[in-house]
């Protein structure tokens, strides 16, 4: 029988073909960039780069699911789905909640950049290519990552996850590797990261899932210069002489906020624009309630979409408050 540890490392495997496909297609096409006219081959590129990481990241959406209802199965339990994830809402736009034509566009600068400053049209395009690719790779990955964590946190029979961390990897993920967090704890990650959600049915505080990735063996496994590329010289040398490594690295990272709700919020543009899923959502809302004509005229979005990760902070323990807040906001159905 597949246990939950392997279904992990399957889910993670095809969760990458993903990534995989989706920056080689990136790839062709920003091959096709003429550095003798770039606004003109980069106009003809766009759309085409936001249409296949689009798709990435919708794959990578449409699998959470199953993997969640597979890894309930392994466990012998019962699922209680009370949604399904609705793997467009994660398509589209950057995890900060910017358009991903807008994120696409920095490597553009950055080659522009390059060339005023002397470098060859062929460095400048390769250093451009970098940037995009590790974009597309992370927006795919976090896709996947954020609908998986909605599907937890949308299915009762999960208590919460354990992050598992796929070697080679780097000191801020080493850290987190086989900790246990609850159904809504958000998932921590950086660019090109490609640590996965293993769901839990069952969660002991401060015990290591059984197969989970443990950081501490991992660390000792290395040799004394790989230490020191992943973690500096400094900080190799203080974890081998006993100092946490949670207290060596530093893995938060920031996201995009708003004011709303009397407070500063994390949240998206994502599907607010007046074609988007969430404004029309509202709209029909507003007409309900009888706020505004049938027509739909004179509607205006006031209601900003919350990113998943702070639905779990606004709804702290409740997990009926969390479910009916992924609904609200599109995440489930």
């Amino acid at each position: 029988m597949v246990t939950a540890t392997e279904l992990g490392l399957r889910h993670y495997r095809g969760q990458q073909r993903v990534v995989r496909r989706t920056a080689n297609l990136a790839q062709s096409l920003w091959r096709q960039l003429d550095p003798r006219d770039l606004d003109a081959s980069w106009a003809a590129i766009a759309a085409g780069l936001t249409s296949v990481v689009s798709a990435g990241q919708q794959d990578t959406a449409a699998a959470a699911d199953e993997y969640v209802a597979a890894v309930i199965a392994a466990d012998g339990a019962q699922s209680q789905a009370e949604g399904k994830v609705n793997a467009v809402a994660f398509a589209g736009t950057a995890a900060d909640g910017r358009p991903l034509r807008s994120l696409f566009y920095e490597p553009l600068i950055d080659v522009k950049w390059n060339l005023a400053q002397g470098v060859t049209a062929r460095d400048s395009l390769l250093s451009g290519l970098e940037k995009l690719l590790r974009a597309a790779s992370t927006e795919v990955a976090d896709a996947g990552r954020t609908a998986a964590g909605a599907s937890i946190a949308g299915n009762r029979t999960i208590r919460g996850y354990i992050r598992v961390v796929n070697p080679p990897a780097c000191g801020r993920c080493i850290v987190l590797a086989g900790v246990e967090y609850g159904w809504n704890a958000g998932f921590q990650r950086h660019p090109r990261c490609d640590c996965v959600h293993m769901p839990s049915t069952l969660i002991a505080r401060g015990r290591h899932h059984r197969g989970a990735f443990n950081p501490t063996a991992y660390f000792d496994s290395l040799s004394e210069r790989e230490q020191a590329r992943i973690f500096t010289r400094a900080g190799a040398q203080a974890v081998r002489d006993g100092a946490s490594m949670t207290s060596v690295v530093n893995a938060r990272r920031g996201m995009y906020t708003a004011d709303a709700y009397g407070q500063r919020v994390r949240a998206t543009r994502d599907s607010t624009t007046r074609r988007g899923a969430f404004y029309r959502q509202e709209r029909r809302r507003a007409i309900q309630r009888g706020l505004i004509p049938n027509s739909g005229r004179g509607f205006r979005l006031m209601t900003p979409r919350l990113l998943p990760e702070e639905i779990y902070r606004l709804a702290g323990n409740d997990r009926s408050q969390a479910v009916a807040m992924l609904r609200r906001f599109g995440y489930l159905t």
